[in-house]
């Protein structure tokens, strides 16, 4: 018998998107030099407040990629196969611009990343993705 805690149900998701920006160890610091930290979070939030939840987090445990920003679907997103995207380096104007354009366009499951989002792309490890869904 496993000793890991199964869930009952699984979640349905949120109405919307959710901008997880993780501003914890070196996220957000200035240890990532010659970035609007503030500057890049508001721009999330001004941009996507009606279409999407910007939230701050904790560390995500990647710091190699800081900055880290996870986009996870809506529920109609999850139901039409979307699942947490990890982008990774996200240190530009432009990326963030190419996430708010993709997340306004419906976000993971519902339309397709600009491709230069390719280049952000990561995998992280199974341990931190659990802690976001939780």
């Amino acid at each position: 018998m496993s000793r890991r805690t199964r869930r009952a149900v699984p979640a349905q998701g949120a109405p919307r998107p959710t901008i997880s920006v993780c501003r914890g160890c070196c996220c957000g610091t200035p240890k990532i030099p010659d970035v609007d930290h503030a500057g890049q979070l508001a721009e999330l939030r001004r941009s996507l407040g009606e279409r999407a939840t910007v939230r701050a987090v904790e560390c995500l445990d990647a710091c190699e990629q800081a900055n880290v920003i996870v986009v996870q679907p809506s529920a109609e997103g999850r139901r039409a196969g979307g699942r947490p995207v990890w982008l990774g380096l996200v240190n530009d104007p432009d990326a963030v611009a190419d996430i708010v354009a993709w997340v306004e366009a419906g976000g993971p499951g519902l339309a397709d990343p600009p491709e230069i989002l390719d280049l952000y792309t990561f995998r992280a490890s199974r341990r931190v993705q659990q802690e976001l869904d939780s």
